[in-house]
């Protein structure tokens, strides 16, 4: 089953690739993470959590579809333990789908799959579990500041944060 599901990508991928128009980077901080929401740090009562940072690349590959890869990280820390710490790393696959756009403003909405790692420590032990991650943002706005960077801001839940905002560069 993983070898047709990576067979697939793939073949989608190149597909894709071949129509390809503009590459835009991302970067941004999103607040309230689904690792902060769910127990995905194996077990135990979290401390304190900052939210996540996010970078990624998107490609247009249709007048309102772009398609692309992102990488996302957070840390926590547990109550009662001095030296006890969650790291999650997540990696996703981000579809973004444009359903309204003008001159200045594109109103969208953001779909993300993908695994995220949390490497777990505590004092002279650690370890690390996989977890499924996602991202779903029916509401984002995207406000143009010119030819090459845009500011973002999207509501949603998932591993990239409850309020994501953040910046982005067509290349």
């Amino acid at each position: 089953m993983k070898r047709i599901l990576l067979i697939m990508c793939t073949v989608l991928g190149m597909a894709f690739g071949a129509q390809a128009q503009k590459a835009q980077l991302q970067i941004g901080y999103g607040g309230y993470t689904q690792m902060d929401a769910t127990d995905m740090h194996d077990g135990g009562s979290i401390n304190n959590a900052w939210g996540a940072l996010t970078a990624g690349v998107n490609f247009k590959v249709a007048p309102s579809l772009y398609l692309g890869a992102s990488y996302t990280f957070s840390s926590a820390s547990y109550k009662h333990h001095d030296d006890s710490n969650a790291y999650y790393h997540v990696i996703m696959l981000n579809g973004r789908y444009d359903y309204y756009r003008n001159r200045v403003v594109n109103l969208y909405g953001h779909l993300g799959v993908g695994v995220d790692i949390t490497h777990i420590t505590h004092d002279d032990w650690s370890k690390n579990k996989a977890y499924f991650a996602f991202q779903a943002s029916p509401i984002g706005a995207e406000v143009s500041l010119n030819r090459v960077t845009s500011i973002f801001g999207e509501l949603g839940f998932g591993a990239q944060g409850l309020l994501q905002v953040g910046a982005r560069f067509n290349l």
